[in-house]
């Protein structure tokens, strides 16, 4: 397996270019924004994926890993081979595949040569949940984490270690959190202790 290349352009062409590496040129077919980003003359680095057929070896090139590892993935939907994988990159940005496949926008998919509605269908299917979550619920995830009040989740911790359900935890926060918020809107330090005790005087009149 070829998993990379580096060197030096020595063509770039509509849909590939050659990298000189230890004197020998390799071909590496890839999508116009990769192309875009390499220059004759100039060293270059491209992940890789080597698609061996029995009549040819073919080297399919990437500016990114991401950008191969989706190409790769691509391909383990039915009836997607390594051109139609680079075409659908050719079109969207591995992220937007994401946000295609996750929400099944089968006019996104469409939009790449080659794809239909019956195999935008097929391949949300198969890759909706192996493609990976698109950047932005990613973020969205992360940004959540970073506002959650510290008093819920020490609050939430002491619930579980009492041995309440994570979803008895959650409604007793519920309960408290107006007591809570209050003490913050005022400045002060929400009091872990007594929101505690009526988190579990909450769970015990249910």
């Amino acid at each position: 397996m070829i998993a990379s290349v580096a060197g030096r352009v020595a063509q770039v062409a509509p849909d590939g270019a050659v990298v000189e590496v230890g004197g020998v040129g390799i071909l590496v077919h890839c999508t116009p924004g990769t192309l875009a980003g390499l220059r004759v003359g100039e060293e270059a680095r491209l992940a890789t994926s080597l698609v061996v057929r029995e009549e040819s070896l073919t080297l399919f090139g990437f500016a990114t890993d991401d950008e191969k590892t989706v190409f790769e993935m691509l391909q383990t939907a039915s009836g997607v081979g390594p051109k139609l994988a680079l075409a659908m990159l050719a079109v969207h940005t591995p992220n937007a595949l994401r946000v295609a496949v996750s929400g099944a926008d089968l006019k996104a998919l469409t939009q790449v040569p080659g794809i239909g509605q019956k195999g935008a269908q097929r391949i949300v299917l198969e890759l909706k949940d192996r493609l990976g979550t698109p950047e932005a619920m990613v973020n969205a995830a992360i940004a959540g984490d970073a506002v959650r009040p510290a008093w819920r989740e020490q609050v939430h911790s002491g619930l579980v270690g009492l041995g309440y359900s994570g979803k008895d935890a959650d409604e007793a926060i519920a309960v408290v959190a107006p007591e809570a918020e209050a003490a913050t809107a005022e400045g002060r330090q929400p009091q872990i202790a007594a929101l505690l005790k009526a988190a579990l005087r909450a769970l015990s009149v249910r």
